[in-house]
């Protein structure tokens, strides 16, 4: 009998979107541990940025949360053995640590693959995918560039407009700039119009967004998303349908079915996701053929632009009156329960939760052969 492929599940991390990471991880971890082809690893980040290798990591974390979580253990957590149980971040740590894994084929602590949960930065915006190139382990989903781009809204929108790809009007404005002119802020700002959303540029989950509907309102909506980063987005609201798209794959991605959203509130804010869970997903959407088509090349087109790898879900506006699609952003580590918008898309164009999980690791080994052909040392020409 072949040995089972360890995969080291990825959860928590060091931002707003810590609870959600939680709730997507465990339904991954749920599915892996169905499946006789795997070993699951659950590699926990607490909030002061422990990294904690224990089977109990979730579960302890879990219990932190401030969204209603199940933990993934019943059996009484001990706390002791999982400090003693955290994981090193330096060559030359003890055995089964992160940077140890990739070395030794034969060693029992080896970790075959890595599935990020990790949402928001330090975790879906590079910063732990550089980490893992540089340990030589595999992972899934986006590369470090891919990664990057995807959490940065304003550097991705610049890439999407200069791509020819439709994007809301937006201006940046950076934390330090609101702090020492915040009355410059509001008038070099003010082209944009009422209403308008005020955003961080790097956070996800609807963290730290509003929607201002007056001059009155913009400094508190500044002020909040200021909390979560120091680049900023007040963007032009467009009275649109939320329409989504789910993308699988490499080099040769392939789209799901589109959905769309009907947020319970005055937009898909973080409650409507994961609190009162009012909102309505309509799968598949209510489109004519050609806009499905349209939305579908655009997911791909878009995927393909920020060298997107392995999983995206891609976010649309449709503008009512006028019918132009316009690109919002795009998710390198979308929500993943089974009842996430990015799953329950692939699950209605015909692929389970179980195969999707099972596909993206496949993925992440392919890219991770790939990349490994890659030359790293180059013959100097002589002077003769």
């Amino acid at each position: 009998m072949s040995r089972k492929l360890r995969v080291g599940v990825l959860f928590g991390g060091q931002s707003g979107e810590h609870d959600v990471s939680l709730v997507s991880a465990g339904a991954i971890m749920k599915a892996l541990e169905t499946s006789d082809r795997f070993e699951v690893v659950p590699i926990g980040i607490a909030r002061d940025g422990r990294w904690i290798m224990h089977p109990d990591a979730h579960t302890m974390l879990a219990a932190e949360s401030r969204l209603r979580l199940g933990g993934k253990s019943s059996r009484p957590v001990d706390t002791k053995a999982i400090s003693e149980a955290q994981a090193a971040l330096v060559p030359g740590g003890k055995v089964g640590s992160l940077i140890e894994v990739g070395k030794r084929p034969a060693s029992p602590g080896r970790i075959d693959v890595i599935f990020p949960v990790l949402h928001g930065p330090k975790g879906e915006d590079g910063t732990v995918q550089g980490f893992l190139e540089l340990a030589g382990i595999p992972y899934v989903g986006a590369g470090v560039a891919g990664s990057a781009i995807g959490m940065d809204k304003d550097i991705m929108k610049r890439l999407f407009r200069d791509g020819g790809i439709k994007v809301a009007d937006w201006e940046l404005v950076h934390r330090s700039e609101w702090r020492r002119d915040p009355k410059a802020v509001v008038t070099g700002t003010e082209r944009i119009g009422y209403p308008c959303f005020v955003k961080p540029a790097n956070m996800g989950s609807s963290v730290g967004i509003s929607r201002v509907g007056g001059a009155d309102e913009l400094r508190a909506a500044i002020d909040e998303a200021a909390r979560y980063d120091t680049k900023i987005i007040v963007e032009e609201a467009i009275d649109a349908r939320e329409i989504e798209c789910s993308v699988l794959g490499n080099e040769n991605p392939r789209a799901s079915v589109p959905g769309e959203i009907i947020p319970a509130g005055d937009f898909y804010d973080y409650a409507s996701k994961y609190v009162d869970a009012q909102s309505e997903l309509l799968i598949p959407a209510d489109l004519p053929a050609d806009l499905t088509a349209e939305i579908q090349k655009l997911a791909l087109l878009a995927f393909q632009t920020v060298d997107g790898a392995g999983m995206a879900r891609v976010d649309f506006l449709v503008d009512r009156k006028s019918g132009r699609v316009y690109l919002n952003e795009l998710n390198t580590i979308p929500g993943f329960t089974p009842i996430s918008m990015y799953t329950k898309l692939w699950e209605a164009s015909g692929l389970s939760y179980g195969r999707l999980i099972e596909e993206l690791i496949e993925l992440a080994l392919e890219r991770h052969a790939d990349r490994a052909d890659i030359e790293t040392e180059f013959d100097i020409p002589s002077a003769d």
